[in-house]
């Protein structure tokens, strides 16, 4: 196996492996697109044809070098062209039994030295070997779409691949321009091992009514910093492929996570399949399209933009970095703000820390030193809650302990006057029992704003089964005039975004933790594979391990569901004072500060 890999033949070109074969062709390689329908090679001849005048056109390629790329690049219908290949990629549908025709077949067509490797995200490299006349050249290569953008490649071994085969294809892997990652052969691998459970839950999410699918899909964008929302992302990816990787993996782990969520099969059935068909969980302008058009459930209007209680006041509870946020973004937006701590002293304290962070944006010419100014004066520093008395809407911003704001919300209800809407910031205790605390449990609601809350746009409006429609309509008006989107849910563990969030991060752990992956791949992994702006060990470390393993227990006494059980190295790190950047230690170490 020895060999340079010049000669590479791609099986299938849908638009995976016209992605791969474009690759291949701008790095120089002599490209065999095999695909036995016609039309389909035309259309990734026409595809490269495109793409390459696009990168003229741009003067990223000379006129030249797009005549060499597109003379590499020819398509056949006949198997048999492959026998010249070095490597064959193959990237048929996933089903086991189409993909060993093609092995089979190319058994007895490409030479002996040659590697054969699958595209496959789903199914079990070890088993398609295993039926391979020679097991020991088939290998895993699992590209990421677009392939020509995306820069991540998962090279699969089986317990049956010889090490020269993972040389070869590693070191394509890196002379393509792309990022190899090497993986054990379990179903999804790693990235889609991490991503399509989080898809998964966010279809089981939106079926049970919980959250709309635009809410879902803002949440994940704006609070995660996402490219794309989750139920966006299937649709890209196609529900039908979507439920055939879940299949694979709920049979791998028997983990209820996996298990497919029953709207993707009866979407599939139904032939709503995503943006290739023209319609899945969203409706496009076409098959094939990415333009979203409206159809009976595009909201008509947003829920609650008017009808509330007129606010001109702002009470904020609290004196940390979340509480001095939130001032600070009520009044910006003109509000005028009363921020209560403990004591004076602390309350003066978080009001020079919005100085401070006004005073930045000046420098960065964000603002004006007159708004800066006007923004302050519009904050009052109180060192008690009695200051209260006259707010039209009071936000705690008190420690993540429910007793704690039990209190004060016992406290705010004898405090403030009547019609004031009482709500909590809280990420994940029950929203309802902050509103009992209190004789009008009807003012109560959530407002989950993000950290740092001046920069972050997203909201989420927790409404309870007691919370007024009123209340819940103030506070949407509200959360529009701060320049925030708000989006709408229930009231239960983990909202939208710690809901959807943390059962990925823990799955990673469990990654680490069954020694699978390290942690350096699974953090590349999900930045190059899955554009995700930071590794869920990163973005661990930086939320602090102690909140994690919080918001992971109270996730699993909630859903009792075995699979959210709180990875053990995760309590482990916990116990030892491990707790990421905020000790100098977590899952990676920290110079100290």
């Amino acid at each position: 196996m020895d060999v340079p890999l010049n000669t590479v033949a791609v099986v299938g070109l849908g638009t995976m492996g016209t992605g791969i074969a474009e690759v291949l062709a701008r790095a120089g390689r002599e490209v065999i697109g095999i695909d036995i329908s016609e039309r389909a090679g035309r259309q990734a001849v026409a595809a490269l044809e495109a793409s390459t005048a696009r990168a003229v056109a741009r003067e990223r390629i000379t006129p030249q070098e797009r005549g060499d790329v597109l003379a590499r690049f020819r398509t056949f219908t006949d198997l048999q062209a492959a026998a010249e290949a070095e490597l064959v990629i193959e990237v048929v549908p996933e089903s086991y039994e189409l993909k060993q025709q093609v092995f089979h077949a190319l058994d007895s067509i490409v030479a002996p030295t040659a590697i054969l490797a699958t595209g496959t995200n789903a199914l079990s490299v070890t088993r398609l070997a295993a039926d391979s006349a020679h097991p020991e050249r088939v290998i895993g290569l699992h590209f990421f779409n677009p392939a020509p953008a995306m820069k991540l490649v998962e090279i699969v071994s089986s317990v049956l691949t010889a090490p020269p085969a993972v040389d070869a294809v590693t070191a394509l892997a890196l002379d393509l321009g792309k990022e190899p990652v090497a993986v054990g052969d379990r179903p999804g691998f790693v990235a889609d091992g991490l991503l399509f459970g989080y898809l998964n839950q966010a279809a089981a999410m939106y079926e049970s009514k919980y959250a709309s699918r635009e809410d879902i899909d803002a949440a994940m964008k704006l609070g995660c910093g996402l490219p794309m929302g989750p139920l966006e992302l299937l649709d890209l990816i196609g529900i039908d492929t979507a439920r055939t990787v879940l299949e694979a993996m709920y049979a791998s782990s028997q983990d209820r996570l996996h298990a497919p969520a029953p709207i993707l099969g009866q979407l599939t059935e139904a032939g709503l399949t995503g943006r290739k068909r023209g319609r899945g969980f969203y409706t496009y302008e076409g098959e094939g399209s990415s333009v979203v058009v409206p159809d009976a459930q595009t909201p008509g209007t947003i829920a609650g933009a008017s009808g509330g209680r007129e606010i001109r006041s702002v009470g904020v509870a609290g004196s940390g970095t979340m509480a001095s946020g939130i001032a600070e973004v009520f009044a910006k937006a003109g509000y005028h703000v009363v921020l209560a701590a403990r004591s004076l002293e602390k309350a003066e304290t978080a009001k020079s820390r919005i100085g401070k962070s006004l005073s930045r944006s000046v420098d960065k010419g964000r603002i004006i030193a007159e708004a800066r100014d006007e923004t302050l004066n519009r904050i009052t520093a109180a060192g008690a809650l009695e200051s209260f008395a006259e707010v039209d809407l009071a936000v705690e911003a008190v420690a993540e302990d429910l007793e704690v704001k039990q209190q004060l919300f016992a406290a705010l209800d004898k405090i403030c006057k009547p019609g004031a809407v009482l709500a909590t910031t809280t990420s994940s205790l029950p929203v309802v029992a902050c509103a009992r605390a209190t004789s009008r449990p009807q003012d109560v609601i959530g407002m989950h704003f993000f950290n740092p809350a001046p920069a972050m746009k997203l909201v989420e409006v927790v409404r309870t089964v007691l919370t007024s429609d009123e209340v819940h309509a103030t506070v949407r008006e509200v959360t529009a005039k701060i320049r925030k989107h708000p989006v709408d849910c229930g009231d239960r563990a983990g909202f939208i975004v710690n809901a959807l969030l943390f059962p990925y991060l823990n799955n990673a752990i469990k990654m680490v933790q069954e020694h699978y992956a390290t942690l350096d791949d699974i953090d590349a992994a999900m930045k190059l594979g899955g554009g995700y702006p930071m590794g869920p060990f990163e973005l661990l470390d930086v939320v602090g391990l102690d909140v994690s393993l919080a918001i992971e227990k109270v996730l699993h006494a909630e859903f009792r569901d075995p699979g959210l059980a709180p990875a053990p190295l995760l309590e482990h790190l916990v116990a030892a004072g491990c707790l990421g950047r905020k000790t100098g230690r977590g899952f990676r170490e920290y110079a100290r500060r």
